[in-house]
């Protein structure tokens, strides 16, 4: 019998499906609240905490009222969504497509499919990056770890970057971009990654020994930042073609840089340093539930939004 390929053992989600499961707007409210409290009991106020909450069937001025503070509230207070007037129907479609797009969904996607406006939707998907962020906790490893370098090319460069980076007198290689360390847990499948100022040692042991188990196994490059860390640690030596020695290699970490590139080259097209580790974020994220049914996933990036502000403020610095 032929091995079915990649996920196929996860359940998804039509299209059809998804406009059935969302056919309205109230629906896709009552989604959200059951994603959010999935107890009538878990219902809490955002303002002050209390469970002392009434429903309001009319749902008007909003679904629900603290009868402490006496403050009306929904499902989009305490989240990325707050303050937010894109319907809840068209938030529920951009998690959908966002959990089965494995090279993301670019603002100008949303744009088209939610017929919002790009401003709205480059907003949208950056506060959907916010859910992803997550704590996985320490790795018990086997762990690979690797860095990788994201940025403009050389020749995509204004006159002024070129200049200023031949008044530096610099070369070619990582130079303009933004180092980005990452390990991968074999056991749990997980991911975690982060943007970094530099790759020295102390950088770079410090992520390793933050993030892992006393007592885990890691495997990197020869890169020397590495040596000299506490950890029982085995390398490949990259720069005489050797990638796998026994259990010695980081395919799976490479893969993860790999995938995160094409959705750069084919997708994003651009990733500004500034807004670089939320697409971290979204990858990883994305990458850590890739093993759950569609709507798992869904309720998974539900999850990541709660508690979480983003202000467009904070964003319009530069755009990416």
């Amino acid at each position: 019998m032929h091995k079915a390929p990649g996920k196929s053992h996860r359940e998804g989600i039509s299209l059809i499906e998804l406009m059935e499961m969302f056919p309205d707007e109230e629906t896709a409210a009552k989604w959200f609240e059951s994603v959010r409290w999935p107890n009538n009991d878990d219902c809490h106020c955002p303002h002050c905490g209390s469970f002392n909450v009434q429903r309001k069937e009319n749902r008007k001025p909003a679904p629900f009222r603290c009868r402490d503070c006496r403050a009306f509230f929904s499902v989009r207070q305490g989240s990325v969504m707050e303050h937010s007037r894109i319907p809840l129907r068209k938030w529920a479609i951009a998690i959908y497509l966002n959990a089965v797009s494995l090279k993301g969904v670019s603002s100008m996607r949303l744009h088209r499919d939610l017929k919002i406006t790009q401003k709205s939707a480059w907003f949208m998907a950056h506060r959907l990056r916010e859910a992803f962020a997550s704590e996985e906790g320490l790795f018990a490893g086997p762990v690979e770890v690797d860095e990788s370098y994201f940025g403009g090319k050389r020749k995509n460069m204004s006159n002024a970057q070129r200049k200023a980076l031949k008044k530096a007198g610099v070369g070619r290689g990582s130079v303009g971009k933004t180092a980005v360390v990452g390990m991968k847990d074999r056991d749990s499948n997980k991911i975690v990654a982060t943007p970094v100022q530099s790759t020295d040692a102390p950088t770079l042991q410090g992520f390793v020994e933050g993030h892992t188990e006393a007592d885990a196994k890691i495997y990197s490059d020869e890169a020397a930042a590495y040596k000299g860390i506490d950890r029982d640690h085995e390398w490949v030596n990259h720069s005489v073609s050797e990638y796998v020695r026994d259990q010695a290699h980081t395919n799976g970490m490479e893969s993860f840089w790999a995938t995160i590139k094409r959705a750069h080259d084919g997708t994003f097209h651009h990733m500004s340093a500034q807004h670089l580790h939320r697409y971290v974020n979204e990858f990883a994220g994305r990458h850590n539930i890739r093993d759950k049914d569609t709507i798992k996933q869904m309720q998974s990036i539900v999850a990541g939004m709660i508690g979480k502000r983003l202000m467009y403020r904070e964003l319009a610095g530069n755009a990416a």
